[in-house]
C-alpha cells in the first residue's frame, strides 16, 4: 500500500513557503463573508493554550520549530498541506515529543485530537525514530455518570447521552491518563492525556486574564443556528477541515501565524 503521508518537513512560522501560503488562504478568506467573532469560549481555549504551553516551556525547553509540511497522498494525487502545532519538544535527534492542548465540554474531542496526533506521529515518524505524543486537555465541564443520568432523565434531554471521560477512554484505540509529565507512558505509541481544570488555568494566569463569561452564550446556543463549520487542524489549498466547536477559528491561528497581520 502506498504511503498516505511523504516529504515531511518541520519548521516555523517564519518560513517563506509556509507564510506565502498563509497569506494566499487570507486572500481567500478576505473574499468571504465574514466570520463570525470569536466566543467567549473560543477565547479561553487560546488563552488556556498559551497558558499551557508557557507552563510547558517551564518543565522542558520547547522548539519553535511546529510547522509541520507534507503531502497527503489521495489516488495518484498529492496534496500539500500545513499542521501547525500546539507545542514541539526536540530532547535528541532521534524523538520529539508533540503537545495538543484542547479545552472542551465533550469528552469526544479528545478522540479527535487523539486522531490527530497519530497522524502527526505517522508523518513525523519519517524524521524522528520515536514520536511522543499528548494531549493536555482543559476540562471546561465534561459531564460525569451521575451528571449524565440526572440530564438523561430530565423533560429536555437529549436523543444521545454525552459521552464521559471515562467511557471515551475505554474505547480502543486507548488514551492513558497520566498524573503528570514524569508520569506518561514510555511507549511511543500510546497517546498520554494529562487533565487540567479551569481552576488550574486561572491560578496559572489569574482570573482577570481569561475569559469566562459563558454562561450566557450557553442559554443562547439553542436559540442561535449553527455555527459555520470553519477550518480547523490541517489546511491545504485545496480543502477545509472541520473540527469540534471548542476549538477557535482558523482565521485566529493564520493571523497568529502570519504575526498578528
Amino acid at each position: 500500500m502506498a504511503p498516505r503521508f511523504s516529504r515531511p518537513r518541520l519548521t516555523t512560522a517564519d518560513d517563506p513557503q509556509y507564510r506565502a501560503f498563509v497569506r494566499q488562504i487570507m486572500i481567500g478568506k478576505d473574499n468571504q463573508r465574514p466570520m463570525r467573532p470569536p466566543r467567549a469560549r473560543e477565547l479561553f481555549g487560546a488563552e488556556a493554550e498559551a497558558a499551557l504551553r508557557d507552563w510547558l516551556s517551564q518543565q522542558m525547553p520547547l522548539s519553535d520549530r511546529r510547522i509541520v509540511e507534507y503531502f497527503e497522498h489521495r489516488g495518484r494525487a498529492a496534496v500539500k498541506k500545513y499542521r501547525e502545532l500546539d507545542a514541539v519538544a526536540i530532547p535528541d535527534t532521534k524523538s520529539i515529543q508533540i503537545f495538543e492542548i484542547k479545552a472542551s465540554q465533550k469528552a469526544g474531542s479528545i478522540r479527535r485530537a487523539s486522531q490527530q496526533l497519530r497522524d502527526t506521529r505517522s508523518i513525523l515518524g519519517m524524521l524522528y525514530f520515536r514520536v511522543y505524543t499528548t494531549i493536555l486537555l482543559v476540562d471546561t465541564g465534561i459531564p460525569d455518570a451521575q451528571e449524565v443520568a440526572e440530564l438523561m432523565a430530565s423533560e429536555d434531554a437529549p436523543t444521545y447521552p454525552p459521552q464521559t471521560l471515562n467511557e471515551v477512554l475505554e474505547q480502543p484505540p486507548h488514551e492513558q491518563l497520566a498524573d503528570s509529565l514524569a508520569a506518561r507512558p514510555t511507549n511511543p505509541e500510546v497517546v498520554s492525556l494529562l487533565r487540567f481544570s479551569v481552576e488550574d488555568i486561572v491560578a496559572l494566569v489569574g482570573e482577570e486574564n481569561l475569559h469566562l463569561n459563558w454562561d450566557e452564550e450557553d442559554e443562547q446556543d439553542d436559540a442561535e443556528p449553527p455555527a459555520e463549520e470553519q477550518p480547523g487542524f490541517a489546511y491545504s489549498t485545496g480543502e477545509s477541515t472541520p473540527d469540534d466547536d471548542d476549538d477557535n477559528p482558523l482565521a485566529a491561528a493564520l493571523r497568529k501565524a502570519m504575526g498578528g497581520k
